[in-house]
């Protein structure tokens, strides 16, 4: 009898059954096939090596640098502030002005000088008649004494009259003279050739000599002040080279230092550095703020490829190609960066010389994953810089 007449006669509880048993045989023959299967071929269940392009990182020069803030001031520059008080009449000049030693900025009013002055001089000249009445009186005493007509003590007195008279007109004149400087303080006058900065003032405003007039800046010549922290103080010497750096990070003026304070900030902890400026093309101004560059000295030390590094919760990291077993594995390492040199970080800890730096689908790569080296020439078809070394493997 058939399989099929036998189950049709068997009642539908023992047909569930032996249906149920069918399905759990075929799936043990399955799983005996598949475990000969896996036996017969060890490398089933491991993902194929993913190639990428490696860059040697071999040792190379690093320049030991450090940024700080520098503001830019004019080694010849004059802050104008008057020397007396009063209201602003006049402003003969406005910013930017190109103007020579002596020439007016501004007038403050002088009525009330002028008046002072005229004061004295009424004084001083009613002080002459009084030095010639004494004297007068002194050669008629002096020719009366010689007759016998008048003491000594009379005398003495005629005397005593003039030459009081006469120190009293020179103490006027001394007031008349010191009153005259004074006025002429009240016409600000610039006291170098150069070049007229702001003028925060208006006709009208009152002065004192607290207030700033303006600025007087020659052209030209100009001196960074670096503020470095007193950390660095130890290192700071005459003469380390200095970059000034624009936006983009490119040097637009190279200069050393050719001062050092001895003292240290007690506000701001840090030390005082000038670097002169030429700035023949002037190209930089006075007060700009400016990056600067200081090199300490240079070292050793293996650099990697910008595009070799990703950034990940603040922290910077690269993948190298290790050889472990029969193989090659792409292994995360942490890195400690210095300066950008070129398109190179260079590396202070992470990497070291001779490591093999993985530079192309790290985006794809996981700690751990098998990988293939490419040859370079494939490495510089895909953009990358490859180095004399990377071999395939």
């Amino acid at each position: 009898m058939r399989t099929g007449d036998m189950l049709k006669r068997l009642s539908p509880g023992r047909r569930l059954g032996l249906s149920s048993l069918s399905v759990l045989l075929a799936a043990l023959s399955l799983s005996g096939c598949g475990a000969r299967s896996t036996a017969s071929d060890p490398g089933a269940g491991t993902p194929p090596a993913m190639s990428v392009q490696v860059q040697i990182a071999k040792p190379q020069r690093i320049a030991d640098t450090s940024e700080y803030l520098a503001i830019l001031k004019s080694r010849h520059s004059a802050t104008i502030n008057p020397q007396v008080e009063g209201h602003v009449t006049k402003i003969y000049v406005k910013s930017g002005d190109q103007v020579t030693i002596g020439d007016a900025l501004l007038q403050i009013d002088p009525l009330k000088q002028e008046a002072t002055v005229s004061s004295q001089e009424a004084a001083r000249a009613s002080q002459e008649a009084n030095v010639r009445l004494a004297k007068v009186n002194l050669d008629r005493a002096q020719k009366l004494f010689d007759a016998g007509v008048i003491s000594k003590a009379d005398f003495d007195n005629a005397q005593t009259y003039y030459d009081s008279a006469v120190a009293q007109l020179k103490s006027l004149e001394e007031q008349v003279q010191q009153q005259k400087v004074e006025l002429h303080y009240y016409r600000v006058s610039s006291p170098m050739d150069g070049i007229v900065g702001d003028i925060p003032v208006r006709v009208g405003d009152r002065v004192t000599v607290a207030t700033l007039l303006t600025t007087v800046d020659e052209p030209g010549a100009l001196e960074a002040y670096i503020y470095v922290p007193a950390s660095r103080a130890k290192d700071l010497k005459v003469g380390l080279p200095v970059k000034l750096l624009a936006e983009g990070g490119a040097a637009v003026f190279e200069t050393q230092l050719s001062f050092v304070s001895p003292q240290v900030d007690s506000d701001t902890q840090t030390v005082l550095a000038k670097a002169a400026v030429a700035n023949s093309k002037s190209g930089l101004r006075i007060s700009q703020q400016v990056r600067a560059q200081i090199t300490w000295g240079s070292r050793e030390g293996p650099v990697v490829p910008v595009l070799a590094v990703t950034r990940i919760s603040g922290e910077f990291f690269a993948f190298v190609a290790v050889k472990e077993g029969n193989g090659f594995v792409a292994r995360q390492r942490l890195l400690k960066l210095g300066e950008i040199v070129g398109n190179e970080y260079a590396v202070l800890d992470g990497v070291k010389a001779g490591d093999h730096v993985i530079i192309s689908g790290t985006q794809f790569l996981q700690d751990g994953m098998p990988v293939s080296e490419q040859a370079a020439e494939a490495g510089k078809q895909a953009g990358g810089e490859s180095k004399p070394g990377a071999k395939s493997r």
